[in-house]
């Protein structure tokens, strides 16, 4: 059961990434091996690998605490917070893992995966060295449990690499954003770009966006799902905030300031 979950406060922005390597992203820290006390702040940090693209070419990422085995069908992944931007981040996240998350041992069950979007297109996944937390108050799943007879060492599942070559444009092109996303397989689906509410309401009668589709009734247990995470399409609108001059309300007086002041205890 997973509960007392805390991830990932992205830090302050940090020193811009070096503009002259070659690689995208490889974690070195936590270390390969480490054991943390359950309940606290762990620092993640990463630089660039030996393998292309470059940490330069990459646009958001997203940052996952992980247990289990080096495959997706045994990999369970903890909530995380929502896409961060290389640029404001840096090379460095924190985040404070509660003990309730999972278990002490087996030792070397967690890792981080960090799923990066890449300007041309697509998306590259880097996994962290396997490491440890001690005093945790949590339990594994079964398949965590089985998953972890058959790892061995402190290496991480390998890095899946599913970016284009192809430049991207201004404005991307639909590509698999505009497949039906129920018709889409694989570990990572698309989602097109989110509506964005007009200034005004205009329509007189609300009709569905997209139309209905039939439901079929599980009769029997289903297999654990394939799909691991999804990419929305990044929004193109942009908003201006205008600031409110008005002068705040007086504080009452009369009978409601008599009211008011019985409660100020």
């Amino acid at each position: 059961m997973v509960r007392n979950v805390k991830l990932w406060a992205p830090l302050a922005a940090l020193a811009a990434l070096a503009p002259l390597v070659s690689a995208d992203v490889e974690f070195t820290a936590p270390k390969a091996g480490a054991t943390f006390d359950g309940g606290t702040t762990i620092t993640v940090q990463w630089q660039e690998s030996k393998d292309t693209p470059l940490i330069s070419a990459l646009t958001t990422y997203q940052l996952f605490l992980c247990m289990g085995g080096n495959d997706a069908a045994t990999m369970v992944k903890l909530t995380a917070p929502g896409a961060k931007t290389f640029t404001v981040t840096g090379n460095q996240a924190t985040g404070m893992v509660g003990v309730g998350v999972g278990a002490s041992t087996p030792k070397n069950a967690y890792f981080l995966k960090m799923i990066s979007t890449a300007t041309a297109g697509g998306i590259v996944t880097n996994f962290s060295p396997r490491f440890s937390f001690k005093s945790m108050t949590g339990t594994f799943s079964n398949t965590v449990i089985t998953a972890m007879k058959t790892v061995t060492g402190t290496d991480g599942p390998s890095r899946i690499d599913a970016t284009t070559d192809k430049p991207a444009g201004a404005v991307p092109q639909d590509g698999d954003f505009g497949v039906e996303y129920t018709m889409q397989t694989g570990a990572t689906r698309y989602a097109p770009m989110q509506a964005v509410p007009p200034t005004k309401i205009t329509k007189k009668k609300a009709t569905p966006l997209h139309p209905t589709s039939s439901v079929d009734i599980a009769r029997a247990m289903l297999p654990n799902p394939k799909q691991q995470t999804t990419v929305t399409q990044s929004q193109t609108f942009s908003i201006k905030s205008v600031e409110n001059t008005a002068a705040p309300a007086p504080m009452p007086s009369d009978d409601m300031a008599k009211f008011l002041n019985r409660w100020k205890d």
